[in-house]
């Protein structure tokens, strides 16, 4: 058992990039928790996706002793978190379970739009701020101008920001140290009931779940029962232990400290990411104050190729939920694809991780629908609903009025790439309401813009005008009036529910043409001409078509009479009409993937 007074629980935040995990990896290799040979870059980045990309997607804990310079040895508790801004939830649930947090701020880049919310978030939770100036190694930082946004910007001061690269290892004593004299002690006592926060889980095939927790008060022991109590069900506590990259056994876990549980937990609903655990003997008296309900903003269906896997998919998903307490889900069905799921993400980065990962971590065989966000409808009869689903869309004749989703995007550029993401914003029915010039190099624009807009393509064509320089954040503020129409994409004259979307009138053709131009290059050909449609109602707006696959039927034909080759031509030409009456059309799993993708590129 540590005393709180020794132990220490804080988390990196920072935005994309600012060398989170380089810092965790510098943490580890100096407290010697795992050896040299078995180390790597990005060590808390064990998903391949996130090795991959480069990004963190999990939070991370891992505890690691450090001794100070007054000679006694501290436990310090710290999380790696993600920077993206479809990760914020995974931020939030870290912050919950620490009493400080380490900002990291890039010497070369400065303040981002991301280091302020996540700052916002820390600000929320009460925690002790350390500003750290990261990458002080590179040509091109600049540790004044850096300084002079964490005063300007962030409103912290400079003077206590310490300087750091963690690529080089410069700076690490320093940081300890003040992780030591500047974030607080837990205040916990080990003697009062039991209560500990769940925030995080992950599924052990031979195991079950294994329970990631920080206690609060008392102490948690082996062979204890323990009360979940978001369902009061109760569990015999098998193995209590700390995370040191990998699991690592102990007797006990007290007040302060962070570690995980095995319980023999094979039911995986059971368990809720912000839930209070306690003892069932001795439990406490309220239960601790969870995290704030998740609220997803894009929403797409997801499928088994095979309709035979859907209990697998099933499965998978539970499984899924546990490690990613962002993911919400329904079951659903399709006349095309069978039964499936409705999924709703925190946005388009997540859709993608979640494909992956259950491609990559259980095997499945998937196929997503398009995207769509949340829109609210008011109906003629006075009634007021919310729809997702372009499958239930009611009938334009029964609908009043219809409202989508604003977010207020807040957008940090070198003021040389102004004028193109001006010119961007207003492409995406973005409106201004805000312009700062931060410094002379700097300008931070607030806009107004719908979210449908921001779901395709906005992310990366922002990153591409600015060559990488300007970062984005937003807020989902309120719902405002828009003209909506349901675009169905018809298959040889068939309406294909999982093709069809959700779009804005003034879009509507655009996308349609698109969309049509992708299927038309990823269905094969058939035997019979098969059009490919974007209507709205009863309007077609949008036509492609494939062309027949011929059989030369005029080979045997050389020379002679024309009415003789003409008659061999409309013999074939009434098969072929035969044909697509009764012609069923297979489409291939890349044709829906290609409709997700319908960006120029």
């Amino acid at each position: 058992m540590t005393e709180p007074a020794r132990i220490r629980n804080f988390c990196i935040i920072a935005h994309i990039d600012h060398g989170k995990s380089t810092l965790s990896d510098r943490l580890i290799q100096k407290a010697k928790i795992i050896d040299d040979r078995l180390f790597q870059n990005q060590i808390l980045d064990n998903m391949d996706i996130e090795r991959e990309r480069g990004i963190t997607i999990k939070s991370q804990a891992v505890t690691i002793p450090y001794t100070g310079q007054d000679g006694v040895v501290y436990q310090l508790n710290f999380v790696d978190t993600p920077g993206h801004v479809d990760f914020t939830y995974e931020v939030s649930r870290a912050i919950s379970s620490c009493e400080g947090a380490l900002l990291l701020v890039d010497a070369t880049q400065g303040v981002e739009a991301q280091t302020l919310s996540n700052m916002y978030l820390a600000l929320e939770h009460n925690l002790e701020i350390i500003p750290v100036i990261n990458k002080i190694d590179m040509p091109a930082a600049d540790i004044p101008a850096a300084k002079h946004q964490i005063d300007h910007d962030l409103g912290l001061d400079s003077d206590g920001a310490l300087l750091v690269s963690a690529k080089q290892g410069l700076g690490i004593d320093e940081l300890f140290e003040a992780i030591i004299t500047r974030i607080p002690a837990p205040s916990g006592k080990a003697s009062n009931p039991l209560s500990a926060l769940i925030f995080d889980c992950h599924y052990d095939a031979y195991r079950g779940v294994v329970v990631h927790l920080r206690v609060m008060e008392g102490t948690l022991r082996k062979g204890m029962t323990v009360r979940f109590m978001n369902n009061d069900s109760e569990y015999i506590v098998e193995t209590v232990g700390v995370f040191k990259i990998v699991l690592v056994e102990q007797d006990e876990l007290s007040a302060g400290e962070v570690g995980y549980i095995i319980a023999g937990i094979k039911t995986v609903s059971d368990v809720r990411v912000g839930d209070t655990v306690t003892s069932a003997e001795r439990p406490c008296a309220a239960p601790l104050p969870g995290f704030r309900e998740v609220k997803p903003v894009v929403f797409s269906s997801i499928y088994p190729v095979d309709t035979n896997d859907y209990d697998e998919l099933r499965s998978a998903m539970d499984k899924l939920k546990l490690n990613d307490a962002s993911l919400v889900f329904e079951k659903d069905s399709s006349v095309a694809l069978g039964f499936g799921f409705r999924c709703g993400f925190l946005g388009l980065l997540h859709l993608e991780v979640v494909q992956e990962r259950l491609e990559r971590e259980f095997n499945q065989s998937i196929i997503f629908t398009a995207p769509s966000v949340r829109y609210r409808l008011t109906l003629k009869n006075g009634e007021e609903r919310y729809c997702d689903n372009p499958a239930d869309y009611p009938d334009e004749g029964r609908i009043e009025g219809v409202e989508e989703p604003y977010i207020r995007a807040a957008i940090i550029t070198p003021t040389g790439y102004l004028g193109s993401i001006m010119t961007l914003c207003l492409e995406k029915r973005g409106v201004q309401t805000n312009m700062t010039y931060l410094d002379e190099k700097r300008v931070e624009v607030v806009y107004d813009m719908p979210l449908s807009e921001v779901l395709f393509d906005f992310y990366d064509r922002l990153k591409s005008i600015s060559r990488g320089y300007a970062s984005f954040d937003y807020d989902i503020t309120e719902f405002k009036p828009t003209e909506l129409a349901k675009l169905d994409i018809l298959l040889n004259g068939k309406p294909v529910d999982a093709l069809a979307q959700l779009v804005f009138k003034g879009n509507a053709y655009d996308r349609a043409r698109k969309v049509c131009a992708r299927l038309s290059e990823e269905i094969p050909r058939q035997q019979f001409k098969i059009p490919i449609q974007g209507a709205i109602g009863s309007q077609i707006i949008a036509r492609e078509t494939i062309n027949a696959v011929r059989k030369d039927v005029l080979a045997k034909c050389y020379g002679g009479d024309i009415s003789r080759k003409r008659k061999l031509l409309e013999k074939q030409k009434e098969g072929k009409k035969r044909m697509k009456m009764v012609g069923e059309v297979e489409l291939p799993q890349s044709a829906f993937l290609a409709v997700l993708k319908t960006k120029e590129e």
